[in-house]
């Protein structure tokens, strides 16, 4: 069975990837695209495309899942365009696959409800990168015997949220595993305010921001006269491709919402 395929934010980075990924896929068919900017009408015309990339492209998500049957939506814009196009997604019936991140629970509890009363699959995975995956899953496991840990994440100066979705979902899963304190000096004090970065549950998440970034995570796990640092570095956007490409296959499957790639592998 061929895969029908619409992807938001062709002409971002991630987007432009998702495309090439789904274009030279013989199990799967991109139907079109959506673009909050009016452009063109064919994704042939942008010149991040070659002319046989014979594609509508779509500025109105209504509009688009009225012109077009779909089996996925692929969505990798911005967090406040995504839960929008989640929802929408799950009301006409397609699947979503979703790398925006940035939600919050209110909005995950929401589209995971929507997505089980409708027996729609859904996947969010704030990182699509197996590498990252598997880092998050070996800190989960480290934090069973380190319970003092801090969580560095750098990424591109153009994201949108910090701290990242990735490292959210590093100190929920590590939190399963980890008696929660506070870390550090009682008295301490910040001269600076947030220089200790945020706190969860006692865990300290710090964000870089930089050009040239792409998407980098190290866990440090502190212990008696020694560190553990558990560390994942994507250098180039298709190190995601590999995810989004299992996320589309398996959404086919589910009935349900599911958060995070590792429940999928």
């Amino acid at each position: 069975m061929i895969i029908r395929v619409v992807i938001a934010g062709p002409r971002g980075k991630m987007g432009q990837e998702a495309v090439h990924t789904v274009m030279n896929d013989d199990n799967m068919e991109l139907v079109a695209v959506l673009d909050h900017k009016d452009l063109a009408v064919n994704l042939a015309q942008y010149e991040q495309f070659p002319e046989q990339y014979d594609v509508p492209v779509y500025t109105e998500l209504h509009t688009l899942f009225d012109a077009v049957k779909a089996d996925v939506f692929v969505d990798l814009t911005t967090p406040l365009a995504g839960y929008e196009h989640t929802k929408t997604a799950l009301f006409a019936g397609v699947r979503p696959v979703i790398g925006t991140t940035g939600f919050t629970d209110g909005q995950l509890e929401e589209l995971t409800n929507l997505a089980k009363s409708s027996e729609i699959g859904c996947i969010i995975a704030p990182n699509f990168a197996i590498g990252a995956v598997l880092m998050m899953k070996f800190a989960q496991m480290a934090a069973n015997y380190f319970p003092d840990i801090e969580i560095i994440e750098m990424h591109h100066d153009r994201k949108l949220d910090a701290p990242s979705g990735t490292a959210v979902k590093t100190a929920q899963l590590m939190a399963e595993n980890r008696l929660s304190h506070k870390q550090g000096h009682p008295e301490e004090h910040e001269n600076i305010p947030g220089a200790r970065g945020a706190d969860f549950e006692g865990m300290r998440i710090h964000s870089v921001r930089l050009p040239g970034l792409v998407a980098h995570q190290q866990v440090l796990f502190g212990g008696t006269g020694e560190l553990l640092t558990v560390r994942h570095d994507s250098f180039d956007r298709k190190s995601f491709m590999t995810g989004v490409k299992l996320s589309i296959e398996k959404v086919m499957d589910l009935k349900e919402l599911v958060y995070g790639l590792e429940n999928i592998l």
